[in-house]
């Protein structure tokens, strides 16, 4: 598609997403890197990485323009940490701790910094990046949150989510058999990485792969999903824009 017709989409596309209902909050798995390296012949799949992380402040600037306020980025998973190379990952926490320190940790940030994942079981560097993040930008005013979601998995929030009520409920003098008889979603919720943040409307995959991969299992029950087929590095505004009109113009049903 030459510019400027792609321009000229683009901003047709712009209009038509402004006049209908926008998500509130949009989860990104952010799937490809390592082929979109591959395809473009790069000498290194990590490479692939390094463009797909300096690109995750370029889509935020496309929600920002929309007033989508809350985002949530698969950073990487648990599986990610124990089954990639020693080599790979330690490429990726330097990766992370260089773009969070650079383009997220800064006094005029516009995006709060949150995080979810097993922060503690990152390399140590790499978990006092994340903190700063976090403390960094707390002060901030613009309403706008991105969560970080490394070393993330979706089975173990809940399972660290339920160890935690119990804990907290046995402290307060409850048996286990009170907590089981009288357990409800809301009980959980509240434990959640996410805790305070509202669920994802919308969740974008980037890679053409069809699934969720243990990304915010609980939060997106009731997710519209939408798969694009460009990688991750590859993922134009044209491609953001085609996922939120989609999801405008579906009929929410809330599991009904």
């Amino acid at each position: 598609m030459p510019d400027l017709f792609r321009a000229l989409y683009t901003r047709r596309l712009r209009r038509q997403v402004s006049a209908g209902p926008l998500p509130r909050h949009v989860g990104l798995i952010m799937d490809g890197n390592r082929r979109w390296a591959r395809q473009m012949g790069l000498s290194s799949p990590s490479l692939g990485h390094q463009v797909g992380a300096e690109h995750v402040e370029e889509v935020l600037s496309w929600c920002e323009a929309l007033g989508i306020k809350h985002i949530t980025v698969f950073v990487c998973s648990t599986e990610n940490l124990q089954h990639r190379g020693d080599a790979e990952v330690a490429f990726l926490m330097q990766l992370i701790e260089q773009v969070v320190a650079e383009r997220l940790t800064r006094p005029d940030a516009r995006w709060q910094v949150h995080l979810a994942g097993m922060v503690d079981a990152l390399p140590d560097s790499t978990a006092l990046a994340l903190k700063e993040a976090v403390e960094t930008t707390r002060t901030c005013r613009t309403g706008a949150h991105v969560t970080l979601a490394v070393g993330y998995g979706g089975r173990q929030e809940v399972i660290d989510a339920l160890r935690e009520l119990m804990y907290a409920r046995a402290e307060a003098g409850e048996s286990l058999t009170g907590l089981a008889d009288a357990l409800t979603v809301d009980d959980i919720a509240p434990h959640l990485y996410t805790a305070g943040q509202p669920d994802p409307d919308l969740v974008i995959r980037t890679s053409g792969e069809q699934r969720l991969s243990n990304f915010l299992l609980w939060q997106s029950a009731y997710s519209e999903l939408y798969f694009c087929e460009a990688y991750w590095p590859a993922f134009r505004e044209i491609d953001f824009l085609r996922a939120v009109r989609s999801f405008a113009a579906r009929r929410r049903r809330y599991g009904s």
